[in-house]
């Protein structure tokens, strides 16, 4: 049987992993699977990541250059553009993008063009699994077909199955390793095998009964977050508008050990998650005639709040006696999160398409972010590419306001304060001891 004959490669090491796709999930989970001693070829489109990852050069925060390098002289990892070598893998893990098109419905181009690239080099004996988030139903309505088109057939000559991706970059406490891995088969054969290599190198698998469980498990994690930071947004502006402070309303929710769980606002939401999933699930919903009113509302609210933070920008320059327009503005942090240099979906590029709209001259200085590049297909502005400027002190004191909107660790923001006559804090990065004694005007989310 070839769940007896994958179990049998697994549990000896001997199963060659191939992971299709090396970002920031396919590049950590073959190099975990490398390190454990199975042979893995990493699947790319990109040949310049290819090069340097066969040199021992890592494009991704989470996975050190050196663990890079320890997969490659244990002669465990190799990275290729040759997708004909999907034949020599007994197993195969897509780990593509999944984006939405601008009608917000899931484009599946990039899980369909590995599939097909799948079906073209298929041979018997081997277990797929797919990791890119996704809408209930892709596995088995869509990468099932395809596969079966090479003229195998599910349980006799090939398994699959889906395992959500889990990845948080930059977040140095939960990393692939210790993070429980959710797997569900096209079938029960299909479960135990993927759960039975997942476990060589997580803590923890959780198995479920189809993937369609583990692809929904995946979304309502992410429209879970959506949701809550939608709340957690509007709040924000219900706590402006009262004249209260948003941090200290909730820290003190925070206190109670039952029935809350903290979410913070912020300029808006970014990465390749959270801003998407909810999407998936709410486009599949409306196959089925279902209205998912509160994942529409969140995203309206969360994608409201760039126009906030230009708003409250405007209010704090006219304070000053100044207007957006003609205001050197700089704004501290573009990557959609704090400390790393991932601009997927990033709330601060339309922070400052709005405010460029409305005629600011805007400068940025993020260390992980040399170059802004923007898209005509969906920015405001002009779109011109904008550039890392180093924060010196007269780059802090010239400008007419400071927008803080990633509140990276390498930023010292008692110096900012001492320097900058305007501060628009949309991440809480302006503690209160750091704003002590300051002479700026400081304006919070």
């Amino acid at each position: 049987m070839i769940k007896d004959e994958l179990k049998n490669l697994i549990a000896d090491k001997t199963a060659t992993i191939g992971v299709i796709g090396l970002g920031y999930v396919g590049l950590p989970l073959i190099i975990e699977f490398a390190l454990k001693s199975f042979p893995t070829i990493g699947f790319e489109v990109d040949r310049k990541k290819v090069d340097g990852l066969n040199q021992g050069s890592s494009h991704i925060v989470d996975v050190p250059s050196e663990n890079v390098g320890k997969a490659l002289e244990a002669g465990k990892f190799t990275a290729t553009i040759d997708f004909s070598q999907l034949n020599k893998c007994d197993v195969i893990i897509i780990c593509v993008p999944t984006p939405l098109r601008k009608t917000k419905d899931p484009d599946m181009s990039y899980i369909l063009a590995a599939g097909e690239e799948i079906k073209k080099h298929a041979r018997r004996g081997q277990l797929v699994i797919l990791e890119s988030t996704t809408y209930p139903g892709t596995t088995d309505e869509v990468l099932q077909p395809m596969i079966e088109e090479a003229g195998l057939k599910l349980d006799e000559d090939f398994l699959l199955a889906f395992s959500p991706e889990r990845v948080d970059p930059g977040n140095p406490q939960f990393q692939t390793h210790n993070i429980t891995k959710v797997v569900g088969g096209v079938g029960a054969d299909s479960t135990e095998v993927a759960a039975q290599l997942y476990s060589e190198i997580v803590e923890k698998v959780h198995a479920v009964s189809s993937a369609r469980v583990a692809e929904a498990c995946k979304l309502w994690e992410n429209t879970f977050r959506a949701i809550n930071i939608g709340m957690a947004n509007e709040m924000a502006k219900v706590c402006n508008a009262l004249g209260i402070d948003t941090w200290e309303v909730v820290r003190a929710a925070a206190t109670k050990p039952f029935g809350f769980m903290p979410f913070y606002p912020g300029p808006g939401i970014g990465g390749h998650c959270i801003p998407l999933d909810p999407h998936y699930l709410s486009w599949k919903a409306r196959q089925h005639g279902f209205d998912s009113r509160f994942i529409t509302l969140a995203e309206e609210i969360n994608s409201s709040m760039p126009k906030y933070v230009a708003g409250l920008v405007r209010d704090a320059l006219n304070e000053n006696e100044k207007s957006v327009k003609g205001s050197k503005i700089l704004i501290l942090g573009v990557a959609y999160k704090k400390d790393i240099d991932d601009m997927r979906e990033s709330p601060a590029l339309s922070v400052i398409d709005l405010l460029r709209s409305r005629g600011a001259e805007i400068v940025y200085h993020d260390a992980f972010v040399p170059e802004v590049t923007f898209d005509h297909a969906y920015t405001i502005g002009a779109g011109e590419p904008l550039y890392n400027q180093e924060l010196t002190d007269e780059m802090i004191s010239s400008a007419d306001c400071v927008v803080i909107c990633t509140e990276h660790s390498d930023v010292d923001y008692k110096r900012v304060c001492n320097l900058a006559s305007v501060i628009v804090d949309t991440r809480n990065a302006l503690k209160e001891e750091t704003r002590n004694g300051s002479k700026a005007k400081i304006v919070r989310l």
